[in-house]
């Protein structure tokens, strides 16, 4: 049984670090999904899944003599549950980019960014320097200090 739950492993791993590496954002948030539900199979398969026994204590026994662990299980669930919201969110990230730029192309994306300046800032510290700030200036030194009252309240 585990050597079939290593070869769906590799197999699904495989797959999504294939299509991770792809220049298009939908067949990555697709490879970043099989990676996650490969992973959910490294905790199965950590798991031994050689009883198929419910984890159910009769009346009268102390302990389990031969059932599946269910945290296991729990957490495989559970990591479903969170790859799937992460999915959903990276596709609609995904949408809105291609909604902005018309093209869904990881190469045309970082090439159609803004160059960087000389001193290696983003260009949107231009904006502050319009403001009044310098250039060496960063963007937390912009922020308004807090008054007493509001610095005990943030070491809390």
């Amino acid at each position: 049984m585990i050597w079939i739950i290593a070869v769906a492993v590799a197999a699904v791993l495989s797959a999504g670090v294939y299509m991770t590496l792809s220049r298009d954002l939908l067949r990555v948030v697709i490879g970043v999904s099989l990676m996650a539900a490969a992973a959910n199979l490294i905790v199965f398969g950590a798991a031994r899944p050689q009883h198929t026994a419910p984890p159910i204590i009769e009346e009268g026994q102390r302990f389990i003599q031969e059932a599946t662990p269910p945290l296991p299980q729990a957490l495989v669930l559970t990591a479903i549950v969170i790859g799937f919201s992460l999915t959903c969110f990276s596709l609609l990230l995904v949408l809105a980019i291609k909604q902005r730029s018309a093209h869904n192309d990881s190469h045309r994306l970082r090439a159609s960014e803004p160059p960087s300046r000389d001193d290696g800032y983003p260009p949107i510290l231009d904006e502050l320097e319009e403001d009044g700030a310098s250039g060496s200036q960063r963007i937390s030194d912009t922020v308004e200090p807090l008054d007493a009252a509001g610095a005990e309240e943030a070491k809390r």
